[in-house]
């Protein structure tokens, strides 16, 4: 199992930034990619981005492209999600997430990201 904590999700004004980190502990090497999903309240949970662990590939939803920024610190195995010139609709859960092949995804707890208009 890998285990992940995500953190750094909080109130902003719109066009401000907020940066989340997800940590992963456990069996990591298990890990193929990580990323992001994100959940508005009475909306599904939608992708936002995520990253290939063996060649750093990123991919991107596209409501979010040029604005946030995937990134990863191999050492700590961590990923991050930086975010710029956020909107009120990028208010939502944040939740961090391992794919792990055919093993079931991980995925975090969650982190509140509200940003106010």
């Amino acid at each position: 199992q890998v285990q992940l904590v995500e953190s750094g999700g909080g109130l902003v004004q719109t066009g401000g930034s907020l940066r989340l980190s997800c940590a992963a502990s456990g069996r990591t090497f298990s890990t193929h990619a990580m990323g992001w999903f994100r959940q508005a309240p009475g909306k599904e949970r939608e992708f936002v981005a995520s990253m290939r662990w063996a060649n750093g590939d990123t991919y991107y939803a596209d409501f979010v492209k040029g604005r946030f920024t995937i990134s990863r610190d191999n050492a700590k195995n961590t990923v991050y999600l930086q975010m710029n010139s956020l909107k009120p609709e990028d208010t939502a859960v944040y939740y961090c997430y391992a794919e792990r092949g055919i093993l079931a995804p991980s995925w975090g707890q969650g982190t509140q990201v509200t940003v106010s208009s």
